[in-house]
């Protein structure tokens, strides 16, 4: 399938789950041109601010692969993705993403995500939510432990 018939998917999921009482998004994850996983936002449904569409989707996928990588899939959005859904496309490593409606279609439509597009911009002590360093002897620790399993998985 094309591009554009994969882009038609996700904007049919999307319309179906606002239907559905869910929010507007939809997205597919595809690999050698066949579906491989789908996600619809589930944010309110739930109680999830995690569950977009795109994170949904990537989830089903990676569980249908069996590997925390996608290399080699492609993902369809009904939207363009925010912040937090294009660092999990980075993450998962796809191939490409492609979207239908941009940011600004989004804001029109209630969902503006330019304050979280600019946030980064900023010095964090103008951040709405405090992220601040603390203190603790230990705070390497972890990594400690991560670095000396021979058997690691790198990701």
């Amino acid at each position: 399938m094309a591009d554009d018939q994969w882009l038609a998917r996700a904007v049919e999921l999307a319309v179906e789950n606002v239907a559905a009482g869910g929010g507007p998004f939809g997205a597919v994850v595809v690999r050698d041109g066949a579906l491989l996983a789908t996600g619809q936002n589930r944010v309110t449904r739930d109680l999830d601010p995690t569950a977009h569409a795109e994170i949904e989707a990537i989830r089903a996928a990676c569980a249908e692969v069996a590997d925390f990588s996608l290399a080699g899939c492609e993902l369809y959005t009904s939207c363009e993705p925010c912040p937090l859904c294009v660092a999990a496309c980075l993450w998962a490593r796809l191939d490409r993403v492609v979207y239908a409606a941009d940011r600004h279609d989004a804001a029109r439509g209630g969902f503006d995500d330019r304050e979280f597009y600019e946030l980064f911009d900023r010095d964090r002590s103008t951040w709405p939510t405090l992220v601040q360093p603390g203190s603790h002897p230990a705070s390497f620790a972890p990594f400690d432990a991560w670095l000396g399993r021979s058997d690691r998985v790198d990701y």
